[in-house]
C-alpha cells in the first residue's frame, strides 16, 4: 500500500534529466524542430540529444486545425515524403470564395493569389503530427507524451535552463494524494516553446523579458470545428469553400470553412475574431447558426443514399491571428519561440502548419550551430535574423495589413484586402496597425442588444454538451482547477455586472457558468473537467482575471482525426 505524502513533499527537489536541447510541444513545428536537430546532427557526425515534452497523452491529442495544408516546408525538411508515406492523400480540386447574405450567397468570381491552393491538400492535422512524431522517434528524437510542463527553470542569470513538467497526483485542495509524484526538472543548453497559440509559458516569458513591446497588440481569433460523414452525392473530393459575412455582423471579424478530405468526409470550420465587440455574442451558436445556412445545410442533408450524414468529431482552438506587426522578439536568454507561440500564422491564407513547421527548422539550425560551438543559455540571434531574411518573412509582409483592416468593418477590409491581395500582390506601400487588445474591444452590456439564438434541433445544430463529448475530454476530477482566478470577486462584481457575463458565451465548452444559489447571490462555477484547452478565457476576459495554466499531464481533449 502507497504510503500518503506529507505537503513537504510539494516543495522537495525534482528530479532532472539533461539535454542539449529542450522543446515544449509536439505539434507541427516542435516536431520539426527536433527532427531537423537530429538531421544536422547526423549530417556533422556529433551526438545531440533532444526530448519533446507533450501535455497531450498522445502526439497529436491536442492538435485541431482546418486544414489546407502547403506543403513547402514538409518538401525541405524530409523531401521523400511521399515514400514515407505522409497522411497527405486528399489534393485540393477546386476553390471557392462566397460572401454570405441570410439566405443566399454572392461567389467571388476571381481569387487573388493567398485564396489559391493548388498544390496544395486537405488534410488531418492530427494525423500528420503522429506522423511526424513517428519520424522523430526514428532519428533518435525522445518524446515524452502526458508530461506537461509546468514552468520555466531559470538559473542565477535569469537565463532560462529547462522547465518542470507538473506534479502528479495533487489533490483539489493543492495536497499531495496517495499516488503523488513530484514532478521531472528537464534542463537542456536551449530551451524551444512550441506550444501553440497563447501558450502558457510562452505567456509568460513574453511578459517577463518584454518581449512584445513595440509591436501591435496580439489579437486571436476562436476556431472551432466539426467533422462529419455525409453522403456520398453531395461529397465532392478536394473542394475547399470558404465563406464570410453571415451570421457575422459588418463590425465583427470572421469566416468559415468547408473542406472536402477523402472518405466522403468534410471538414466544417468557424473563426471568430476575440477582438468583437458585443458581450452577447456567441463563437459557439454563431457556427451552430451558420450550419443553417442553404449553402452549408445541404451538403449535410441526405439523398436516397444508404449512407446517412453524421457527425463524427468537436472541437476548438484559438488561433494567433496579428500577424507580421504583432510577432513579439523572437528570442530571450536560454530559448526561442516557435510556431503560434510567436504567432507566424498567415491569416490571409489562413494557414499556419507550414510557417510552424519552417520556424523550428530556423530555430533548430541556430540552436544546433550555438551549441556545435559550445554554447548554451544565450541569445539565439541567428533564429530571427533567419527568418528576416527567409521567404517566410516575405509571405507573411506581403499580408501584414490583412487583420488590421477588419477594424473599419467586413465590407471595407474586404475591399482593402482585395486591393491588396489581388490588385497589388500583396506588394503594398503602406502599412496599418492597430492599437487595442482582443479584451480591451469588448463593450458593456447597456451598450448592446442581446441575441437570440435557436435552440438545437440535434440534426444540423448541438449544444455544447453533445458537442464537447465528441472531443472525448477528459481530466482527472480530483485535480487543482486550471482556470484560476487572480480575484474571485471579479467575474461577478466587474464582468456579470458590467458585461453580462460573458465568460458563459465565449467559452465553446460550457466550462463557466453563472449560478443563483437560494439566497439570490451569483457566483461563477467553473467546470475545469470540459476545458478543450482552447485558451479563449485567457484571451478574452475583459478584465484578463481568468489565467490558464497547465493542468495534469495527458488531461484535455483527445483528438483522433482533427
Amino acid at each position: 500500500m502507497l504510503s500518503q505524502p506529507s505537503p513537504s513533499d510539494l516543495h522537495a527537489s525534482r528530479e532532472s534529466m539533461n539535454f542539449d536541447v529542450v522543446i515544449v510541444g509536439a505539434g507541427p513545428a516542435g516536431l520539426s524542430a527536433a527532427i531537423r536537430l537530429k538531421q544536422l546532427a547526423l549530417a556533422a557526425g556529433r551526438d545531440l540529444s533532444v526530448v519533446v515534452i507533450e501535455k497531450a497523452a498522445s502526439p497529436g491529442g491536442h492538435t485541431l486545425s482546418g486544414a489546407v495544408f502547403d506543403p513547402c516546408a514538409l518538401d525541405q525538411l524530409l523531401p521523400d515524403w511521399r515514400a514515407l508515406n505522409a497522411p497527405l492523400t486528399q489534393p485540393v480540386t477546386e476553390d471557392a470564395l462566397v460572401f454570405f447574405g441570410a439566405s443566399g450567397g454572392y461567389r467571388s468570381p476571381v481569387l487573388p493569389r493567398c485564396s489559391q491552393n493548388h498544390g496544395n491538400f486537405i488534410i488531418s492535422l492530427g494525423a500528420l503530427t503522429r506522423w511526424l512524431a513517428a519520424q522523430a522517434e526514428g532519428l533518435g528524437v525522445e518524446l515524452f507524451c502526458g508530461f506537461a510542463a509546468s514552468e520555466l527553470l531559470y538559473d542565477h542569470q535569469n537565463a532560462v535552463i529547462g522547465v518542470a513538467t507538473g506534479d502528479m497526483g495533487v489533490g483539489r485542495d493543492g495536497q499531495p494524494g496517495p499516488n503523488y509524484q513530484r514532478g521531472m526538472a528537464l534542463l537542456g543548453k536551449y530551451t524551444l516553446l512550441a506550444e501553440g497559440s497563447r501558450g502558457h509559458l510562452g505567456r509568460q516569458v513574453t511578459a517577463k523579458w518584454g518581449l512584445d513591446q513595440g509591436s501591435d497588440p496580439q489579437s486571436y481569433g476562436l476556431g472551432i470545428k466539426e467533422l462529419w460523414q455525409i453522403d456520398p452525392a453531395r461529397h465532392q473530393p478536394g473542394l475547399v469553400l470558404h465563406t464570410a459575412g453571415w451570421p457575422l455582423d459588418d463590425a465583427t471579424y470572421g469566416g468559415s470553412f468547408l473542406y472536402h478530405a477523402a472518405d466522403n468526409l468534410v471538414a466544417l470550420g468557424f473563426v471568430t475574431g476575440l477582438n468583437y465587440q458585443n458581450p452577447y455574442l456567441s463563437p459557439f451558436e454563431e457556427f451552430q447558426r451558420w450550419k443553417t445556412h442553404p449553402h452549408i445545410g445541404w451538403y449535410l442533408q441526405n439523398t436516397k443514399s444508404q449512407v446517412t450524414a453524421k457527425r463524427l468529431a468537436y472541437g476548438a482552438r484559438s488561433i494567433t491571428a496579428g500577424g507580421l506587426l504583432s510577432l513579439p522578439k523572437l528570442v530571450f536568454a536560454g530559448g526561442a519561440l516557435l510556431g503560434c507561440d510567436a504567432g507566424f500564422l498567415n491569416i490571409a491564407r489562413i494557414k499556419g502548419s507550414h510557417t510552424a513547421m519552417l520556424s523550428g527548422m530556423m530555430a533548430a539550425q541556430a540552436a544546433f550551430d550555438a551549441v556545435a560551438q559550445g554554447r548554451s543559455h544565450d541569445v539565439l540571434a541567428d533564429y530571427p535574423a533567419a527568418f528576416e531574411s527567409s521567404p517566410m518573412f516575405e509571405e507573411l509582409d506581403r499580408a501584414r495589413n490583412f487583420k488590421a483592416w477588419f477594424k473599419y468593418g467586413t465590407a471595407a477590409a474586404s475591399l482593402m484586402n482585395g486591393i491588396e491581395q489581388w490588385g497589388l500582390r500583396g506588394h503594398v506601400p503602406w502599412t496599418i496597425h492597430r492599437h487595442q487588445s482582443d479584451p480591451a474591444c469588448l463593450w458593456p452590456a447597456a451598450q448592446c442588444q442581446p441575441i437570440d439564438y435557436p435552440k438545437p434541433d440535434g440534426v444540423l445544430t448541438f449544444d455544447r454538451s453533445s458537442s464537447v463529448h465528441l472531443s472525448n475530454t477528459h481530466h482527472a476530477e480530483d485535480q487543482p482547477v486550471h482556470l484560476t482566478l487572480k480575484d474571485p470577486q471579479v467575474p461577478v462584481a466587474v464582468n456579470l455586472a458590467q458585461f453580462a457575463g460573458p465568460e458563459a458565451r465565449y467559452c465553446p465548452a460550457g466550462v463557466y457558468e453563472f449560478v443563483r444559489d437560494s439566497q439570490g447571490t451569483d457566483r461563477l462555477q467553473i467546470n475545469a473537467a470540459n476545458c478543450l484547452h482552447c485558451k479563449t478565457c485567457d484571451i478574452k476576459d475583459p478584465t484578463q482575471n481568468i489565467v490558464w495554466v497547465s493542468p495534469e499531464g495527458g488531461g484535455g481533449p483527445n483528438y483522433t482525426d482533427m
